[in-house]
């Protein structure tokens, strides 16, 4: 049986001698997410903060159904684990795993873990950007955001990795030392379905620029700021941009806007 297991010193003294695939069953907590293969949960050790991700085989009417609409199912872990090394190796800033394992080699039966430190002192840029159609930022605090957040992007698709649920929801603002300009830092988090290649293709790039946009136009987004952030993912010049690559941002934006009307008649 195929068997994968990362521990940090820390889990590894504390399931000194016992099974951590056992350990990780009994964990008890607050229940954030619980799907029919997946549950998500936050659990206390020492007085830290920890989210366990727990997964149990998806079967295999998951996997056919994932395969059916052309999309690769993630079956286990090792996709949020995979990106997450790769996100640390770069120095993007996200979650911080404490302890991942993997068992099992029949596609539709893996059980899996992910255990990462919890995030303090953030929120996400969903809430954060709520009010800004009726209480705009400081300008220099809107436009550093938004560069800093194409910055992200543009590195995780420049290495080939995309998120399959890039939403502001999913990027955290560290909000505990203030909020200077110059001194931002965010982190990208909830990476379950991302995917890892050689080279982003096309559609994937249009996927999450899309569901970016998409998640920002409720939240008093300008054209000064798309325009903005345009500029800083592509890091040219907005003439150069729309000379060479219009078509595909227009593509971003009627996907992110059929995105829209599609959720509002929801």
């Amino acid at each position: 049986m195929t068997r994968e297991l990362w521990l940090s010193g820390q889990f590894r003294t504390l399931w000194e001698g016992r099974d951590p695939f056992d350990e990780v069953e009994r964990l008890q907590g607050e229940v954030y997410r619980r799907m029919a293969s997946r549950r998500t949960i936050r659990v206390l050790f020492d007085g830290d903060a920890y989210f366990a991700k727990i997964h149990h085989g998806v079967g295999w009417r998951e996997i056919f159904k994932n395969l059916a609409h052309l999309k690769l199912p993630v079956v286990s872990a090792k996709t949020e684990w995979r990106a997450l090394d790769l996100l640390h190796r770069l120095g993007v800033n996200t979650m911080t795993p404490v302890a991942y394992g993997r068992m099992g080699s029949n596609p539709a039966r893996i059980r899996s873990f992910l255990i990462t430190e919890e995030l303090t002192g953030t929120t996400s840029l969903e809430d954060f950007c709520a009010a800004w159609g009726t209480q705009p930022p400081p300008f220099r605090l809107r436009k550093a955001l938004g560069e800093q957040v194409a910055s992200l992007v543009r590195q995780m698709h420049a290495h080939g990795l995309n998120h399959r649920d890039c939403y502001l929801c999913h990027f955290h603002l560290d909000t505990s030392g203030g909020l200077d300009p110059e001194r931002l830092r965010l982190y990208v988090i909830d990476l379950h379905r991302a995917q890892i290649r050689r080279r982003t293709p096309h559609r994937w790039l249009v996927k999450d620029l899309a569901g970016l946009y998409f998640s920002a136009l409720d939240a008093g987004l300008t054209r000064t700021d798309r325009l903005r952030f345009i500029r800083a993912y592509e890091q040219k010049s907005l003439r150069e941009v729309f000379r060479r690559r219009s078509r595909f941002w227009r593509r971003v934006e009627r996907t992110a806007l059929a995105l829209h009307r599609k959720m509002r008649h929801r």
